[in-house]
């Protein structure tokens, strides 16, 4: 900022959360910095204090994302894919912003923040391009003995807890965000702090592509402190925990046969059909014909 003091230092961001289409500070007031990565590691420079929720901020995202369940569900297929595919057009004239991001917190060089934008742009179009196609894909018409009809068809699961990869890829999270909501789910998302600087421009992105509010919220803290809860909240009806920590995946699929979560490891590949199925329930009904 020109001008601040002699020698023109620069003021550190405050990243708030984002919950329910609003940037809310945390409840305990609890920050952590974050510093700029030079070609050495990290520097004693700061590029932003990062908000660091607590398990208040958790059941209040929780909350917020069971109320809008119904709302984003409801919704036809048709609409969420003109959503997630404005996500796309907001996501690309973010482009610079976001490449800055990663160049000064995680070390990226330009060439490589330019391909992980290009990756991030390209799972919010093929999950787009999928809200409408899914159901076809896997739904049935399934042979059964009797005057009856006998459809399968699907569903959101509800509330999902997305812990995201301590091994961070822009891409990967787009498409563990993308995967879940195009179905109909909501979301609540946590950033480590390896990776949390990147909440400031995404959340933008959701705040400005007609997503209602609550579909998607970002979190960022300590998954130690977290997850725990993310196991034992009753309303968060399945988890993707996207970390490799083989300790904490075990802990979470124990806790999780309690309220009966569905625990989806970490994605094989992006970009995947069996990436939206992870988080949907097939219902079967049947229907009477003749007389």
């Amino acid at each position: 900022m020109a001008g601040l003091t002699d020698k023109n230092l620069k003021i550190a961001k405050t990243i708030k959360l984002y919950v329910g289409g609003k940037f809310p500070r945390t409840e305990s007031g609890r920050c952590f910095p974050i510093y700029v990565q030079g070609s050495k590691g990290a520097s004693k420079e700061v590029y932003a204090n990062q908000c660091q929720a607590s398990r208040k901020d958790l059941r209040g995202a929780v909350e917020v994302a069971k109320k809008t369940v119904s709302t984003w569900e409801s919704a036809t297929a048709y609409l969420r894919g003109q959503i997630l595919y404005r996500m796309a057009e907001m996501a690309e004239g973010k482009r610079g912003e976001f490449a800055d991001i990663l160049i000064q917190t995680m070390g990226y060089s330009p060439k490589d923040a330019d391909l992980a934008v290009d990756d991030m742009v390209s799972s919010f179009v093929y999950y787009a391009g999928f809200t409408d196609k899914y159901q076809q894909v896997i739904g049935a018409v399934n042979p059964v003995s009797g005057p009856h009809h006998n459809f399968t068809c699907t569903e959101p699961v509800g509330v999902v807890g997305l812990i995201a990869s301590d091994d961070f890829d822009l891409g990967e999270l787009i498409d563990n965000i993308a995967s879940i909501i195009c179905s109909g789910n909501t979301l609540v998302v946590l950033l480590d702090e390896k990776s949390s600087a990147i909440l400031a421009p995404l959340a933008e992105v959701f705040a400005t592509s007609d997503l209602p509010g609550g579909v998607v919220n970002l979190l960022t803290g300590f998954v130690g402190e977290l997850l725990p809860h993310f196991i034992t909240h009753m309303e968060i009806q399945s988890i993707s925990y996207q970390r490799d920590n083989k300790t904490e995946l075990k802990d979470l699929q124990f806790g999780a046969v309690d309220n009966m979560k569905r625990v989806v490891p970490r994605l094989k590949s992006k970009r995947s059909l069996e990436n939206i199925l992870n988080h949907i329930e097939l219902k079967t009904v049947w229907h009477p014909i003749g007389v």
